[in-house]
């Protein structure tokens, strides 16, 4: 891999208080927290020279910790995952130096496979690449309408160039069934890479125009000017974010179709 010589943290940013689902990060996905299940599959991809899990709740950093993997304390005035990530790659390189890439992972995925992880890691095979996230084809258009999907238009050289919860590209001559056929929509999967220096450039921007107006974080970067490399995956992200969706990863993992 042309990344194998870089040192990559993986930081699962994880809060207790949750909206729709309190306490979320500790629900049981086959009888162990969510949390430790992320952590879990992260640490056997084997694609990290660390990982932590970055959290606000006492009660989250003893449970992790209580299964033999690392967790550290961040502040709980962070607006978003990303600025508890940084926060968390801070406290790391004060005592085990530097790290050259850090992938923010989100956890409430906790069918994270590794060939997602590793899709993530291979923008940094080019010594320009600021940012990676991922992409994968969207084949129905219950996904394609949901506002709560992000989608993702991207150059020849798969930089970003503009994420939205509205359908993009806007096809003005075919219909939504034939443009999906042809392959024209793309999902946003929420899987970051940063390189450690832009990360801490990142969380020094303040909210965009565009950022405000789609509640998408990674448009403040893009109208900073900052370039977002998108690897397509084929592998589904599969979030939870409610006790139905619960309900699902645990209905699949007993049947054993994940």
């Amino acid at each position: 891999m042309g990344y194998s010589n870089k040192r990559i943290l993986g930081v699962i940013p994880s809060r207790y208080a949750s909206t729709r689902f309190p306490a979320k990060p500790l629900a049981k996905i086959g009888g162990m927290e969510m949390v430790v299940c992320v952590c879990k599959r992260v640490l056997e991809s084997g694609l990290f020279d660390k990982v932590v899990v970055a959290t606000d709740s006492r009660k989250i950093f003893d449970v992790v910790n209580s299964y033999g993997y690392q967790a550290i304390m961040t502040d709980d005035g962070h607006s978003c995952g990303t600025e508890r990530v940084e926060e968390a790659l801070r406290i790391i390189e004060q005592t085990e130096g530097e790290y050259d890439i850090v992938v923010n992972i989100q956890g409430d995925e906790p069918l994270i496979k590794k060939e997602q992880l590793h899709s993530a890691l291979i923008p940094f095979e080019d010594p320009q690449t600021q940012i990676s996230t991922l992409c994968k084809m969207i084949e129905d258009e219950e996904t394609l309408l949901s506002p709560n999907v992000v989608k993702v238009v991207f150059d020849y050289n798969h930089n970003a160039l503009y994420f939205s919860r509205s359908i993009i590209p806007f096809s003005r001559d075919e219909t939504l069934e034939y443009s999906i056929a042809k392959g024209h929509y793309f999902k946003h999967i929420g899987l970051y890479a940063y390189r450690s220096s832009v990360l801490k450039q990142l969380v020094g921007l303040y909210p965009s125009r565009l950022e405000k107006m789609e509640s998408l974080e990674q448009l403040r970067w893009l109208e900073e000017g900052y370039k977002i490399k998108i690897s397509e995956t084929e592998f589904e992200s599969i979030g939870v974010d409610t006790p139905e969706d619960l309900e699902k990863v645990n209905n699949k993992l007993f049947k054993g179709k994940i």
